[in-house]
């Protein structure tokens, strides 16, 4: 397994990270023992999580996923990167949620005690809260920097301009910058490619892109007309609706049966082309993989040592220009 910089940091981590959203509703614990096993064999040494996962439970379940895997990690932690986030809710009280310093200081320390462990190398906002002034969530967060509680900070599903203003509002208040962005991206999502890309590359902020298979959508196990498969994205609880949302239409199952064309010709699973076709822009870091079985982990790791073609790589390029634009037609 190849590792690479984190941004601009002196941290090194796999190309590929293991995300656990699965954790816990999906996945039973010994599956998701099974799928950290697979995982670590496979060079696999960078993890993600989130104190609201496992996905789709909602607040009673939260923080299920990370006390999985604290159990797992217990006498491997100097062998592993790991990285969690908060911002969604947690419990039913207003202040539990979001990025105030409360919330911060007390959910940093929940993750601590779910993850066995007593520092993060990678803390992350889940999202942006425009509710919250800017400078009280940067000076939280160099608060844990400094006390040890953290290592490196960084953000998911923030707009480019957002990440400018909190980059900005770090040099100003020389606090820690945000070292890494985690959005969504995939053959079916490329918008993030037109700003928030760019700025990446200017400022030295690693990107971490999840659904990097569309949900499985770009598997090319599902059918429009039968449905999705129970017991994926498409149908665990509440977050079946977003992911139906986001892929379920008949325009991206049109394009994905042309890339199982492109795929059939070049001889590659479909899963392999599609995370091969991430790792292939340099601006990616290390793509989040997500699985239900151990099995599924295979075509992924395997994408590592095998790039595409380039012309593989053109002709995917031009089949999916269209997802580049927030405005294209459904």
């Amino acid at each position: 397994m190849e590792h690479v910089r984190l941004g601009n940091t002196g941290l090194w981590v796999s190309r590929l990270c293991l995300g656990t959203m699965t954790f816990g509703l999906q996945c039973d614990e010994a599956t998701s023992v099974a799928i950290l096993n697979r995982a670590s064999e496979g060079g696999i040494t960078f993890l993600d999580t989130s104190d609201v996962y496992p996905l789709g439970g909602g607040v009673e379940y939260a923080g299920r996923t990370e006390e999985i895997l604290g159990r797992w990690l217990h006498g491997q932690r100097q062998d592993l990167i790991i990285a969690t986030k908060c911002f969604g809710a947690t419990g039913p009280l207003p202040w539990q949620r979001g990025n105030s310093r409360k919330h911060i200081t007390e959910a940093v320390d929940a993750s601590l005690r779910r993850l066995q462990t007593d520092y993060i190398d990678l803390y992350q906002l889940h999202g942006d809260d425009p509710h919250t002034p800017l400078d009280e969530t940067l000076r939280a967060l160099d608060d844990l920097v400094r006390s040890g509680k953290v290592r490196y900070i960084g953000v998911s599903n923030w707009l480019a301009y957002r990440l400018a203003r909190a980059l900005g509002r770090s040099d100003v208040l020389s606090v820690a910058r945000f070292d890494s962005v985690q959005p969504r991206y995939n053959l079916l999502f490329r918008e993030f490619e037109r700003e928030l890309f760019p700025l990446c590359a200017e400022e030295g902020v690693a990107v971490i892109p999840y659904n990097p298979l569309a949900g499985g959508l770009l598997t090319g196990k599902h059918s429009s007309d039968d449905g999705p498969l129970e017991g994926s994205r498409f149908t665990i609880q509440n977050a079946g609706a977003t992911y139906r949302q986001r892929y379920w239409h008949d325009r991206e199952f049109e394009t994905v049966e042309d890339i199982r064309l492109v795929a059939d010709e070049a001889g590659l699973p479909m899963t392999h082309m599609a995370m091969a076709w991430v790792l292939a822009n340099p601006i990616i870091t290390a793509p989040i993989i997500g699985a239900s079985r151990p099995e599924q982990l295979r075509d992924s790791l395997a994408a590592v040592s095998q790039p595409l073609l380039p012309d593989v790589k053109e002709r995917l390029d031009l089949i999916t220009e269209e997802y580049r634009r927030g405005d294209a037609p459904r």
